[in-house]
């Protein structure tokens, strides 16, 4: 029988009704033999004993209750051999007995002092009863389970990219009809009051996601959009204009959020990048449909109106869809609901991972009260090292510059000349396009890769178009270059900088405060995101374009010494696995 994974989990093992201390270690996979049914010693560490074992592939826990040690079946997505839990016996290395339970398979080894080990060492007590079949390879949980589930989430990440997208073309003619054409101040905060609307919907996300679920947190941002939407779309002035965007941007605060945190809760391991990259996918979709549903807007009186009743479809869908859709099994747990948690996973994984994925949830999350969370403990020792990483990646992709080319790339394009029509369709669908061979790698190349590749071509991409913007090109190369620069910077931003902080953020967070540090992660987002929204057309103006683009080509730069030197890759390992490998028990 071909063995996959084994995952130790000793919660307390006692010895004459005396606790005994254990510490958590890491094997790696060529550190594990499997030749019989048998316990052989292996040392790791002063005083601290591992063993190689040889169990059925399905193995999946140990646990132990007085003399016995317990074990519960499994395979892992992953493929690989670990352990995780191994006991200090106070110097004393001690042989213990071994029960194992799967369907009809039943195997024990009774427990032995110390002085016993070396020649008592992995004798069989009993023997081995197996049904016919059993330890065949039951594989990866099938994706197209949790996949309609994560259908109906990233509608809030479409809904995102709309209404980041919505102003672009549509912007001229609002400002025509609401009477604040030629002020770019006003055209800012038409764009950037949406922004401090998202701020504050982000810095309350993680509370209301684990205050009322995920299914229901989505729920909820819809009605935002639908209100806002619904105001701008029938408002006769600015300030109602402006209201109407603060009301859609606050469910946008709360709704890519919730987003990364219920793909990856929901998500089977082995494709959970590929999964975390749709959030991107659906939200660079959102953007190419608000560029073409904008285009007649020059030509049609009123137009706009329209842009912003479409936008209320699909936040609608959102709140009636997520009402089938499941919720986490994560949360679930975290609130003591260790029944529905089993009946979400069997739902979204299959009943042959049930066990599997309940011995991962316990890992790392029993005992867990995320209600209890406050901002101190996310500044802690502890955690403040993933908290600012993910806030520093956040900044960069805002300070790279990108939402200042999907706003007002209308404008930049016809400052240089560029048809804007053609421009801003030929961005979204090289912002599609990238997005999509993300998906693909992101489970091949891993996180880290494409963040630097990422990084780095942006910064590239921002020195062509500064370049163009000098004296010394012609027109007609200022105009290939400002054009090609700027289709490569947002080529290479969707491969990398776009999908891969939201998914890596909902990585590296421990389960406990995941949610919280989310919301503290993209409220930093919003407000670099709100300053460039507001400033850009200002700081365009007074500092001209060769400038402006030296300085977001630097901070492309810095992200790529800031990726290489402190984050971590995350491909292929569960969300538990990756919280030890972070934060060790102490």
């Amino acid at each position: 029988f071909a063995l996959h994974h084994i995952h130790v989990s000793i919660d307390n093992w006692t010895d004459n009704k005396h606790p005994i201390p254990h510490k958590r270690r890491d094997l790696a996979p060529n550190k594990l033999q499997f030749k019989s049914l048998r316990l052989t010693p292996y040392f790791i560490g002063h005083f601290t004993p591992s063993a190689h074992y040889s169990l059925l592939s399905s193995v999946a826990r140990l646990s132990c209750s007085e003399s016995i040690l317990f074990v519960s079946h499994f395979h892992s997505p992953e493929k690989q051999l670990a352990a995780d839990y191994f006991v200090n016996l106070k110097g004393n290395f001690n042989h213990f007995g071994m029960r194992g339970h799967h369907g009809d398979v039943s195997w024990m080894y009774k427990r032995a002092s110390s002085k016993d080990v070396d020649d008592e060492y992995g004798k069989e007590e009993t023997t081995i009863r197996m049904p016919n079949g059993l330890g065949k390879d039951i594989g990866n949980p099938p994706w197209s389970r949790s996949l309609p589930h994560v259908l109906v989430a990233i509608i809030s990440s479409f809904l995102f990219g709309y209404h980041l997208g919505v102003v672009n073309e549509t912007l001229e003619s609002i400002s025509l009809d609401l009477g604040f054409s030629g002020s770019t101040m006003a055209e800012g905060l038409v764009v950037s009051t949406c922004l401090g609307g998202a701020f504050v919907g982000s810095m309350f996300s993680g509370w209301i996601a684990d205050g009322i679920g995920r299914r229901r947190a989505f729920q909820l941002c819809a009605l935002p959009m639908i209100i806002g939407a619904s105001m701008s779309a029938i408002t006769k002035n600015l300030w109602g204009m402006l209201l109407g965007r603060l009301f859609v941007g606050t469910g946008m605060g709360i709704g890519p959020a919730v987003a990364a945190l219920y793909v990856s809760e929901v998500s089977p391991a082995y494709v959970r990048g590929a999964y975390g990259s749709s959030t991107q996918i659906a939200a660079c979709l959102g953007i190419l449909v608000a560029l073409f549903v904008g285009l007649p807007a020059k030509e049609i009186l009123g137009w706009w109106r329209i842009c912003f009743w479409v936008a209320t479809i699909p936040a609608a869908f959102l709140a009636l869809f997520m009402e089938f859709c499941a919720e986490s099994p994560h949360w679930l747990f975290k609130r003591g609901r260790g029944a529905e948690a089993e009946a979400e996973l069997e739902r979204l994984f299959g009943g042959l991972h049930v066990k599997y994925s309940m011995a991962e949830l316990s890992k790392s999350e029993r005992g867990d009260d995320a209600d209890a969370v406050k901002f101190s403990e996310l500044i802690s020792p502890r955690n403040f090292g993933v908290v600012f990483i993910g806030s520093t990646l956040f900044a960069l992709q805002q300070l790279s510059g990108i939402n200042a080319v999907f706003y007002f790339s209308s404008t930049v394009f016809k400052n240089a000349g560029v048809p804007s029509d053609s421009g801003n369709i030929c961005v979204g669908i090289a912002n599609l396009s990238g997005s999509i061979i993300a998906m693909i790698l992101m489970d091949k190349l891993g996180r880290r890769v494409l963040l630097l590749g990422s990084f780095l071509g942006m910064a590239i991409a921002m020195g062509v178009q500064a370049i163009a913007a000098t004296s010394f090109v012609s027109s007609s190369g200022a105009l290939s270059l400002s054009l090609g620069g700027m289709l490569l910077f947002v080529l290479t931003f969707s491969l990398g900088a776009g999908p891969v902080p939201s998914l890596l953020l909902s990585e590296i967070f421990p389960n406990r405060i995941r949610a919280k540090a989310m919301a503290v992660c993209m409220a930093v987002h919003w407000v670099i995101n709100f300053f460039v929204g507001l400033l850009f057309l200002r700081l365009l103006e007074q500092l001209g374009p060769l400038i402006l683009y030296t300085i977001f080509g630097s901070f492309c730069f810095l992200a790529v010494i800031y990726v290489k030197r402190n984050v971590m890759e995350t491909k292929g390992k569960t969300l538990q696995e990756i919280e030890m490998a972070l934060l060790p028990q102490q």
